[in-house]
């Protein structure tokens, strides 16, 4: 804010808040989606580290078919929703950010994560990328009809105001 201030700029506490929530999701979903099989650290640190890129079984890791192997509700619902907040978070900190936008975030996002889990001997999964990209999407949308409602509820107090303003004079 103090480098911001400097240059005659403003950022308000809404947008400052929404970065320090990105910046700590991102680290968690780090965590979750790009380490790899358990164990990894201990074989590499032994000077095995074929557990870690195990390219030689891409084929038998890589699902291309999409909704092939949909296996529950809750894998649906939990690759969605844990990816709105990205999209929610984005609409906070990009104004104009148009749908476009976050459909190439989303896949921006989702693909990278697909492509390191190949790297590091996960299962990579065409659904995953679909509805990762769904969550980040809806997310957005969410943050639109936020903004929106935000936008009707100030017109309304300005209206509001106004009305006083004239009554008192």
């Amino acid at each position: 804010k103090r480098c911001l201030r400097g240059k005659g700029l403003f950022s308000p506490p809404l947008r400052e808040l929404a970065m320090l929530l990105l910046w700590m999701y991102s680290a968690g979903m780090a965590v979750l989606t790009l380490s790899p099989e358990p164990g990894w650290l201990y074989h590499g640190l032994q000077g095995d580290w074929s557990t870690f890129f195990r390219l030689a079984w891409m084929g038998e890791r890589v699902s291309l078919r999409p909704f092939s192997d949909l296996d529950s509700l809750h894998n649906l619902l939990g690759n969605i929703l844990m990816f709105v907040p990205f999209g929610l978070l984005a609409g906070v900190l990009r104004q104009g950010m148009r749908w476009k936008h976050a459909l190439l975030l989303g896949l921006g996002i989702t693909g990278f994560i697909e492509f390191w889990q190949l790297l590091v001997g996960r299962y990579s999964d065409i659904d995953d990328v679909i509805l990762n990209t769904v969550g980040v999407l809806l997310g957005w949308m969410l943050w639109r009809g936020l903004a929106r409602i935000g936008r009707i509820v100030r017109k309304t107090d300005l209206k509001k105001r106004q009305k006083e303003i004239d009554k008192t004079a």
